[in-house]
């Protein structure tokens, strides 16, 4: 579905990705693990197209997206959660979700928030509430349910348990996972917590000094590993 080739992203004269290649799979669960300051959400944005590739190829479903815009990526069917989430604080949930199907002619936004929510059942009784007003949980499953407003065939999530509360971060993974076995969406992470990691992903691979270096099946990722490479 998904795959890097050789890749290389810098921010201005520092080379950041340095000839990356990893592929996602249809249906897949992958997880992008390495220590802080490593590349991995440098290239998250390289891959939805908010960074430009200096090097390499990147395509998704068949077409080149090397240099395809942020938002033909989106209607292509790539979808993005950033760290930080980025609701919109003064927009309420109803708008935010709204305005995650904006540009996507062949949704009907009123269908499509009415089945997002079956998934995020919390988000019904705060509907009319101004999204930056809500707890961080409830951020980071308004900005999961936004960005399945747009029909994603593929969703990029950039650290989505930073600063929510364990049981609600576990309550995430599992929801993250159903989402992907019932629809067949594929999932890539960028995630420190090796604990959501391991309870939603399927696949792992590891980054370090802006390179995979480790990958496989995530039931396979072993304490040497983790500890090589993973621990602080």
């Amino acid at each position: 579905m998904f795959e890097a080739s050789n890749v290389d992203v810098s921010y201005g004269k520092s080379r950041i990705i340095q000839n990356l290649s990893l592929s996602v799979e249809s249906g897949s669960r992958t997880a992008i693990l390495g220590r802080n300051g490593v590349g991995k959400t440098t290239f998250l944005k390289s891959a939805i197209g908010l960074l430009p590739v200096g090097a390499g190829k990147m395509t998704f479903d068949g077409r080149d997206i090397t240099k395809m815009k942020p938002f033909r990526r989106s209607l292509a069917g790539m979808g993005y959660v950033p760290q930080g989430r980025e609701i919109i604080p003064l927009l309420t949930v109803d708008e935010n979700l709204e305005l995650g199907a904006m540009g996507h002619k062949n949704v009907s936004a009123k269908e499509r928030k009415e089945w997002v929510l079956e998934y995020f059942p919390a988000l019904k009784i705060h509907m009319n509430r101004n999204g930056g007003v809500l707890s961080g949980g409830l951020q980071q499953q308004l900005a999961i349910a936004r960005c399945l407003m747009g029909e994603p065939k593929m969703m990029l999530l950039d650290e989505p348990t930073e600063g929510i509360q364990p049981n609600v971060v576990m309550e995430i993974a599992d929801t993250l996972k159903k989402i992907a076995e019932d629809t067949g969406i594929s999932i890539v992470v960028v995630e420190q917590n090796l604990k959501f990691a391991r309870r939603l992903a399927r696949d792992y691979v590891i980054i370090q000094k802006g390179t995979v270096v480790a990958k496989g099946k995530m039931e396979e990722l072993d304490q040497d590993t983790v500890k090589k490479y993973l621990s602080v």
